[in-house]
């Protein structure tokens, strides 16, 4: 629940919640600081766990906002009070380090990606991805991306597609979402057959949850580098630095392999 009376950060927060998705993660004991953090949607169940694991190591609690990485890119830099950034990529935090709004040597990558191939359907995608070289398409109404101009996932799956040499022929079946998050939510609906989704979205305990997927093969797409920096924000602000050593523990790296990642 969002506070009666809300602090000044809070209250920052809650100004650009009305723009980017807010959750709130469960209270923590009142000593506790907190710790403000930006995380690319496709870290958004991982990221839930690990903020439940670190409030109960650490007493601090955790504030996460998740958007496409390129939506949290624009957000920092208009004055968005995040303390931390777990961006989907690895240009994005050196840009931000470059522009002056992240702390120089603080960046490093918590997670190599992998981008999945997936429908709701059970028996709709091979473990192969042939489904996409079927030259009748007759399982793909809609293919669902991520816009690949602000979101890694949806640039790797552009890359996959003029790889296999299929980009012209599924152009006019691609639903693009505006991130990761959508891209998913389209092909879970089943407003889009199928669709390109992070492997974290679709596994659980170490396998894919539900329906049926192609894990893409790394060598189709530049890899899915994740890298995670300290901002401007929290550079003084302990428990924002707290989060960033987590990140690097043991039990945070289970967490992270569970939904596919590497750590």
């Amino acid at each position: 629940p969002i506070p009666h009376d809300p602090s000044p950060l809070r209250r920052s927060i809650l100004v650009w919640g009305l723009l980017l998705p807010i959750t709130w993660a469960r209270p923590a004991m009142a000593r506790s600081g907190e710790v403000t953090v930006a995380v690319a949607a496709n870290f958004t169940a991982p990221m839930k766990r690990i903020a439940e694991a670190f409030e109960r190591s650490s007493g601090h609690r955790v504030i996460a906002a998740y958007a496409s990485t390129g939506k949290l890119h624009a957000q920092i830099t208009q004055g968005a009070p995040f303390q931390v950034l777990l961006s989907a990529d690895a240009r994005t935090p050196a840009r931000l380090e470059a522009e002056g709004h992240a702390v120089p040597g603080t960046r490093f990558t918590y997670a190599t990606g992998r981008l999945a191939l997936w429908s709701r359907d059970p028996g709709a995608v091979d473990a192969a991805g042939a489904v996409l070289r079927d030259e009748r398409l007759t399982r793909i109404t809609r293919l669902a991306i991520a816009d690949p101009k602000v979101a890694p996932y949806g640039a790797a799956a552009v890359q996959v597609l003029h790889r296999l040499g299929l980009e012209a022929r599924l152009a006019p079946r691609l639903v693009t979402g505006q991130s990761i998050a959508q891209a998913w939510q389209f092909a879970a609906t089943g407003n889009a057959s199928m669709g390109f989704v992070a492997l974290s979205q679709v596994m659980e305990g170490g396998r894919v949850a539900q329906g049926s997927a192609w894990v893409v093969p790394a060598e189709l797409h530049d890899p899915l580098l994740q890298d995670a920096v300290l901002l401007k924000a929290g550079q003084d602000h302990e428990p924002a630095r707290a989060l960033l050593r987590f990140l690097r523990s043991d039990e945070a790296r289970r967490i992270i392999r569970d939904f596919g990642y590497e750590p």
